[in-house]
């Protein structure tokens, strides 16, 4: 996918209350960030921040923090957020490899939905339920390791299984068709385009105890 540059995106995060402008700075001290001491859920890879805002404003009870890469993607989730009067959400420019960078067992949840499924076999470690990722991730989980992931890709969600089985998770829910399903579903912009093609969207809660 190509991404399109949008003219002053750097002003356009700066200028936002919701873009966390030095994360680093803030390592230790998310709750504090919040002001309260409610349950912080990390979306690594948040797109264009539909799932993250839909969250955001079904469960005022928990923090939420989306962390993007492309800086012209995340603008626009940005734009959105803008409009709305949220006190529950935070945004970061980062790649996800850097998460032990900005937080410090602080993670309640982490959510992946529709990651790259980097389909060649040479690119295989890209993918963010791969083993160095998983362990990037135990260290900002607060407690025990919850992982939730959704993708129309078989290929990365086999390989997630597998991963996650390997790395000592437990399942607590398996779902190959999420939306023939009456469970509660914040849909994503990838998801309705994807499941309008025919794809079945495929589902993954597990945890880990520490």
């Amino acid at each position: 996918m190509r991404l399109r540059n949008v003219k002053n995106a750097t002003e356009i995060l700066n200028d936002s209350a919701y873009f966390a402008k030095e994360p680093s700075d803030i390592k230790g001290k998310w709750n504090e960030e919040f002001g309260d001491d409610q349950p912080i859920m990390l979306e690594i890879g948040m797109g264009k921040g539909d799932f993250l805002i839909g969250m955001a404003e079904a469960h005022p009870e928990w923090n939420f923090i989306g962390i993007e890469k492309y800086e012209s993607v995340l603008v626009r989730a940005v734009q959105k957020l803008d409009e709305l009067e949220l006190k529950n959400v935070r945004v970061i420019n980062i790649d996800a490899i850097d998460v032990h960078n900005i937080f410090d067992a602080e993670i309640d949840t982490i959510y992946l939905n529709f990651s790259d499924p980097w389909p060649k076999k040479r690119h295989y470690k890209r993918r963010l339920t791969y083993r160095d990722f998983l362990i990037e991730y135990d260290k900002i989980f607060k407690d025990n390791s919850k992982v939730e992931m959704k993708t129309d890709n078989d290929s990365l969600f086999e390989s997630t299984l597998i991963s996650l089985n390997d790395y000592g998770y437990k399942f607590d829910e398996v779902i190959l068709d999420l939306w023939s399903t009456d469970k509660p579903n914040v849909k994503t912009e990838y998801e309705i385009k994807f499941s309008s093609k025919g794809y079945k969207i495929k589902y993954v809660r597990a945890h880990k105890n520490k």
